[in-house]
Parts: C-alpha cells; sequence; structure tokens
C-alpha cells in the first residue's frame, strides 16, 4: 500500500467514524443539559450578540480526539493480531506519534474537567477553572513536552526558512513550551463563532501533513490525516447553526498539538502563516488588553476581533468564512514557503 493511498483511508475512515458518532454525542450532551454558559460579565456585546447560544451543547471536540484515539489503539490493537493491511494502517510509533497523541489526550481531559466545571458553574466566576490555573496547567503540559524534546531526543536546532538550522542550546526549552502555550490559548480565543475554529485548524493541520508528508515522517502525516478527517465531520454539525460547540476539550487540545506538531516538522517559524487566524485573534485581546491599561480606552469593539466585526454589522457566518479563507491563504503561502525554504 502506498503511503498516499494509506492516507486517504485514514482520513476517510476517521471521517466515517466521527460523523456516525457525532449525533450519539449530541443526544447525551442534550439529555443531560451540558449546555455553554454564556458569559455576561464584562463582556455586554459579545452577551447580547450570542445571547441566543445559551445551552448549546459544549464539549462538540469529543469528538475529534475521541475519533483520533479510537483509530490510533484500534489499527494498533490490530496490527498485533493481523498483519498486511492493518499492520499498514497502523501509525502509532514512538518517534513521530506517541508525543503528539499523548498530549493530545492529557490536554483534552483536562479541558474536559474544564468545560465539566463551566457547565456545572462551578470555579471564579461560575465559568470552571480560572485563568491563572489554566496557564499554569497548560505551561506544565508544555515543560513536560519540551522535556521530551530537547533531554530525551536531544533537539536543540531551530529552523528558519531560507536562513538555516541554527543550534539554540537550552533555550530550546523556553521557545518550546511558549510556542505550546501560545498555541493553545490562540486556539481557544478562535473558538468563539461557529465553525470558526474547526475550519481554521482544518487548514493548519493539513498543511503540517502536507509538510509532514514531504519530510517522510509517514505516521506523522497518517495522524494529522486522522485529525483532518474527524475535524470534517465535527465541522458538518458545528456550522451556523452549530448543532454543538467544540469547549476547551477540543481547542486547548487541537492548540496544544498543533504546536508540538509544528515543533516535530522544524516549522515553528512557519506556524503563523499556518495558523494566521489564531495570531489575529490573539494579538487583537493583547492589544486590547493594554490599550485599556495605559489608554484607557479600548481600540476595538469588542475582542476576540471576530467579536469586533460583528459588532460592526458583519453577519456571523460572513465572518467566519472569510476568515477561512484567510487561513486557506496563509496556510498554502506557508507551506510554499516551508518547501522552497528547506
Amino acid at each position: 500500500m502506498g503511503e498516499i493511498t494509506r492516507l486517504l483511508i485514514l482520513t476517510a475512515t476517521s471521517f466515517a467514524v466521527a460523523f456516525f458518532a457525532a449525533p450519539l454525542l449530541t443526544h447525551f450532551l442534550f439529555k443531560y443539559n451540558l449546555g455553554k454558559q454564556i458569559r455576561t460579565e464584562g463582556a455586554p456585546i459579545f452577551a447580547k450578540i450570542h445571547g441566543v447560544k445559551e445551552g448549546t451543547p459544549t464539549m462538540g471536540g469529543i469528538i475529534i480526539w475521541g475519533t483520533v484515539l479510537f483509530l490510533a489503539i484500534g489499527f494498533w490493537l490490530l496490527s498485533l493480531f493481523f498483519d498486511g493491511i492493518f499492520g499498514q494502517l497502523n501509525f502509532l510509533s514512538r518517534s513521530q506519534t506517541f508525543l503528539p497523541l499523548g498530549v493530545l489526550i492529557f490536554s483534552a481531559v483536562l479541558g474536559f474537567m474544564d468545560d465539566l466545571l463551566g457547565v456545572l458553574k462551578i470555579g471564579p466566576k461560575g465559568g470552571g477553572l480560572a485563568m491563572k490555573h489554566k496557564l499554569v496547567l497548560y505551561t506544565v503540559i508544555a515543560a513536560v513536552g519540551a522535556y521530551w524534546f530537547y533531554f530525551k531526543l536531544g533537539w536543540d536546532i531551530f529552523h528558519i526558512p531560507f536562513l538555516g538550522n541554527f543550534i539554540v542550546g537550552f533555550w530550546y526549552i523556553p521557545i518550546f513550551i511558549f510556542i505550546i502555550v501560545a498555541a493553545a490559548f490562540s486556539t481557544n480565543e478562535t473558538d468563539g463563532l461557529d465553525g470558526l475554529a474547526g475550519g481554521v485548524l482544518l487548514f493548519a493541520f493539513a498543511a503540517l501533513g502536507a509538510l509532514a508528508f514531504t519530510q517522510r515522517h509517514y505516521d506523522l502525516t497518517a495522524f494529522t490525516g486522522v485529525i483532518v478527517g474527524a475535524l470534517l465531520a465535527f465541522l458538518w454539525f458545528n456550522i451556523y447553526p452549530a448543532r454543538f460547540f467544540m469547549g476547551d476539550t477540543g481547542a486547548m487540545s487541537l492548540g496544544v498539538t498543533l504546536g508540538v506538531i509544528a515543533m516535530l516538522t522544524n516549522s515553528a517559524m512557519l506556524l503563523p502563516l499556518f495558523a494566521s487566524i489564531l495570531v489575529l485573534e490573539s494579538g487583537s485581546v493583547i492589544i486590547q488588553v493594554l490599550s485599556k491599561k495605559f489608554r484607557k480606552k479600548k481600540i476595538f469593539l469588542s475582542t476576540p476581533i471576530h467579536h469586533h466585526f460583528e459588532a460592526l454589522g458583519w453577519p456571523e457566518t460572513k465572518v467566519t468564512m472569510r476568515f477561512w479563507i484567510i487561513s486557506a491563504v496563509t496556510a498554502t503561502v506557508g507551506l510554499i514557503i516551508g518547501l522552497l525554504g528547506k
């Protein structure tokens, strides 16, 4: 079986599993009233625009990471007892997919707990974990990944397109931590409109998967293909009007995994292009906070920036689709630079 055929089979299988599992998850979420709580304090514009979404089921990201975990373990077990096609479809490997799969699941469980606390209105302001607690927890996850890369794998090289590889030594650890944490929280900021985060991540993972393929990291490519297939199925139900939301269990875990794959492919410098909307969203929040602190006034009507455009009168679907277009273009540019800049 060729690698392209293998990739297509795994991606299609992932889509099918996630697609048929989604209605079951939706039924469960509705049955137990696991709905989104819309915050009102400090965000009057957001509350006014999105108040009607109160109660929409959250934690839909379970569909994505659950499918990835199911197929990873499933094909691995089948490969132990049956040779041939099942052995070829197994994409679990110590060097390529153990770490990204591990951080995906660990971050997903942590995000699930945070989502559940939010649904139950437990925590600061009744909305789950406080930001400082989240920052600490995900920094710990990133630090574990940095330790693995630096001490276990011996990685201390950072690639800059067209300029080459640079040995950064111990600086590799803080760089790694920053990239992982930034990717996680930026993804979480982006998860604010129906279909927005899912579409943006779809293009980002597809670009990283293509880059991994050119590097002959075929198990990692298969892993990204499975994520892409699950994301496609998720989007089928998440586009406006969303049947469920991604939640922290999806957004934070996929953001962490995106950063880890960028480091595995040594393409972290291209991540702002692969995931340009994540940078835009997070950047708008930082700019708004700094402006309010030092200038005592806002720059945007509401942040993250997708809410600013909504406040200007753009329909939610228009914001989402235009951000998808931007993501597709910049991810393609990033992939071209990645291929030419080796």
